[in-house]
């Protein structure tokens, strides 16, 4: 299956499923009335699009979110960040729909959707447009030979590394270990990245701006621990 913007070319291929069940009215409703009204249009690569003219009126920043899942994080941080804009992507149209009740719910005028893979996203972002970026608790496609899949990729490093402005946050978190060993030998390995932690406690405790996620409950019921990863943009070398 492969991910495809408005205009119906295929862009990257995305691996399993984009709906469990069928959605109720309500929610299909949302997906029907409000996402055409918040959806991100994406033009061809190598194109860039204006992302602050896509909120009116133009905020003092972007965020992103790739992968919001049921977007109680997302919801939670636009509520309380009116002034930045919030672009995010998910693929699963019942987390998208999860999310559309949180925004009619509370009114949120500072929410845009891509609804496919978000590194297609990434390629047509301007350069050095992006505040802060998060990443929380994605599939972490445990067989090896399935690791090719996993959004933490060097690939999607050197993207967000074009995209985000000096000293803008990357903001990750998982509950599988061995994924977050990759995470941080990913993050670590590249230039571009430094990582926050200075002791065990910045990266086992979630910061108070950081609020719970459904997945996160789930994840702390059956007994695996998060961990809660914080890195910064390093500044571009100048010539």
């Amino acid at each position: 299956m492969t991910a495809a913007d408005d205009s119906g070319s295929e862009r990257r291929q995305i691996y399993g499923r984009r709906q469990s069940r069928k959605l109720r009215p309500v929610r299909q409703d949302l997906v029907d009335r409000l996402l055409p009204q918040l959806a991100i249009p994406l033009p061809a690569a190598p194109q860039t699009i204006d992302a602050r003219a896509l909120f009116e009126p133009p905020p003092r920043d972007l965020w992103l979110e790739i992968g919001f899942g049921g977007g109680e994080h997302l919801a939670w941080q636009a509520e309380r960040h009116p002034e930045v804009g919030f672009l995010s992507a998910e693929y699963f149209v019942n987390g998208i729909a999860s999310l559309l009740r949180l925004v009619d719910r509370h009114g949120l005028r500072n929410v845009r959707i891509y609804r496919g893979d978000g590194r297609d996203l990434l390629d047509v972002l301007p350069e050095a447009s992006i505040g802060r970026v998060f990443i929380l608790f994605p599939d972490p496609w445990r067989k090896t030979r399935h690791h090719k899949r996993r959004v933490v990729q060097r690939e999607t490093l050197d993207l967000l590394a074009r995209l985000m402005r000096d000293g803008a946050e990357l903001r990750l978190a998982t509950d599988h270990r061995e994924y977050l060993a990759w995470m941080l030998a990913h993050c670590c390995g590249h230039p571009d990245f430094r990582w926050l932690a200075r002791r065990p406690a910045d990266w086992r405790r979630r910061p108070d701006d950081w609020p719970a996620s459904r997945y996160e409950t789930k994840a702390l019921e059956a007994g695996r621990a998060p961990a809660y990863l914080r890195f910064v943009r390093r500044p571009r070398k100048t010539l």
